[in-house]
């Protein structure tokens, strides 16, 4: 897409940015950053943020070698709070934002499809592709806000009952070929966000450090006013969990305390202590069940 000059004869500044964020990525950052090229044909300013920038697991020549801006984040402040940093990096002319995971391969023109959505309604605040797994198969990633009984439903059964009720509702699984829709949130793997709407609601929360933080960032775009829509005509490839599988305990217990902060924040009020204190109960169990279970899987492996 060709950039008009303003009146000074001055070239604008591009105005859809790319925030990722990096974790022990480096092989898989690489086709990433070279799918971009295909993906749209804006110009991109780009930002890779680092929370692993040891000596040999850096992604700094990398990101320099496809022009990215390189952040160091050795602190490792989780996913939400390392997107937020890159944000704010990101040139004032910038007006969407391209949030993703490294471990992503962009289809051609994935980036222009969901801005030309994006576009069609000033209420939209973000839209999200169709995430494909590896084997080709979609991944459920544009889903209703769970409520306390299609929660508690999917976490009971998801794994046991894949196909119940209460997971097809929350999933709220269609096929592709149905169309562009209206979700409750849009995984953070993949989404474009306007990036007035992302400040607006003030980014993501930085108190989730890994998962959920995507759910929250839908809910409160949506109590704010703004739309999350689905756009399945736009395809990304998500290889998925490469930085977490030697972490899985780790990331099980993360997923859990993520859960209990959403609960606490839709389900604020003092009416509402006695539920809270059910999930909460509910979700330790489950956390010291799925813990066990991984252990026995790393000692069998």
């Amino acid at each position: 897409m060709a950039e008009s000059s303003d009146e000074s004869g001055a070239r604008p500044g591009p105005r859809v940015g790319v925030v990722t964020v990096a974790f022990r990525s480096n092989s898989v950052l690489k086709k990433l950053l070279a799918s971009l090229a295909g993906a749209s044909r804006e110009p991109l300013s780009v930002v890779v943020v680092d929370n692993f920038p040891g000596d040999d697991e850096s992604a700094a020549p990398i990101a320099h070698r496809f022009g990215a801006t390189y952040v160091a984040r050795p602190e490792n402040p989780g996913y939400g709070a390392a997107i937020n940093a890159g944000v704010r990096l990101l040139p004032k002319s910038i007006k969407w934002v391209v949030i993703c995971n490294p471990d992503l391969e962009y289809k051609a023109g994935t980036i222009d499809a969901l801005l030309a959505e994006a576009s069609t309604d000033p209420t939209i605040g973000s839209v999200g592709p169709l995430v494909r797994n590896p084997d080709g198969s979609p991944y459920a990633s544009a889903r209703r806000i769970p409520s306390l009984r299609t929660g508690v439903g999917h976490a009971l059964f998801a794994n046991v009952w894949p196909a119940n009720p209460w997971t097809r509702t929350y999933r709220h699984e269609h096929r592709p070929e149905f169309g562009t829709r209206d979700a409750g949130w849009l995984s953070g793997a993949c989404l474009l966000v306007r990036r007035s709407a992302f400040e607006e609601v003030g980014g993501f929360d930085e108190g989730y450090f890994m998962y959920f933080e995507d759910v929250d960032l839908g809910y409160r775009l949506g109590k704010a006013g703004w739309r999350n829509v689905y756009v399945p005509g736009a395809e990304v490839v998500h290889i998925g969990g490469h930085a977490t599988k030697a972490h899985s305990k780790i990331m099980i217990r993360a997923h859990h305390d993520s859960a209990r902060r959403f609960v606490r924040r839709k389900y604020s009020g003092i009416w509402w202590l006695p539920v809270r204190g059910a999930i909460n109960a509910g979700l330790s169990i489950r956390s010291r069940v799925h813990e066990f279970m991984a252990s026995r899987r790393s000692r069998h492996a």
